[in-house]
């Protein structure tokens, strides 16, 4: 098992691992998997550390079990073998892997707790997503649940967790409810904020062999506009 890993660089770093799985932190800029684009991502940079670390010959197998949109940071799961991918894979399906998000928005939340549900139509062309209150042909019903944590400065720091999985969510249905996340260039505006601030901090899974359940959390990033609050 390692914790806490150095790893291959570039902001990644292994934060548990084993012969099964394998958890990692991905930076804000990475992308989750290659691409086009031909640029850095997660699961190329540590196939290739795994390789050189483990003296391996072969290609690594690490299986890609969820992604995360390139400018948020946070917490990844990868399985090290197919067995364990199939059943990670299948705990996604069943909602039965846990993952939550924290998020900078600008304004101050009037309601505390609550839960937002709206339908999203994904534009395939623009790479953005347009959120409606009532269904639309082509839309998926996308909730959440947020709590605010903090307020300071004209801006709420929230904890959110998705009861639906649908691309952009969090960005799209906080800027449709009025609070923007800061440094969201496509939904709200940059701010004079490098990156946006969204971070998947805790994830929580069954371990494909033991059964026993894991959770992973990062702590508050030191960076602005995190820094404002304690």
């Amino acid at each position: 098992m390692t914790y806490q890993d150095k790893g291959p660089g570039k902001g990644v770093y292994i934060v548990y691992e084993d012969n099964h799985v394998l958890v990692a932190f991905k930076p804000a800029g990475i992308l989750s998997q290659e691409d086009k684009t031909g640029e850095a991502d997660m699961l190329t940079i540590l196939k290739d550390y795994i390789k050189v670390r483990d003296g391996k010959p072969g290609n690594v197998f690490l299986g890609l079990l969820h992604r995360l949109d390139r400018p948020v940071s946070g917490l990844m799961v990868f399985a090290k073998t197919s067995k364990c991918a199939s059943r990670i894979s299948d705990q996604i399906r069943k909602r039965k892997v846990t993952k939550r998000y924290r998020a900078v928005v600008s304004g101050l939340m009037d309601v505390k707790e609550g839960e937002l549900e709206n339908y999203i139509l994904k534009d395939d062309k623009s790479n953005t997503v347009r959120v409606e209150d009532a269904f639309v042909p082509g839309s998926k019903k996308a909730r959440l649940s947020y709590r605010v944590l903090d307020q300071k400065d004209d801006m709420s720091l929230i904890e959110v967790e998705l009861e639906t999985g649908r691309s952009h969510q969090i960005r799209s249905q906080m800027a449709h409810a009025g609070h923007p996340i800061l440094g969201d260039r496509k939904y709200g505006k940059a701010d004079g904020i490098k990156d946006i601030a969204l971070q998947s901090f805790a994830i929580g899974f069954f371990h494909p062999v033991s059964g026993e359940y894991m959770e992973f959390k990062e702590d508050l990033p030191e960076s602005s506009p995190w820094n404002a609050f304690s």
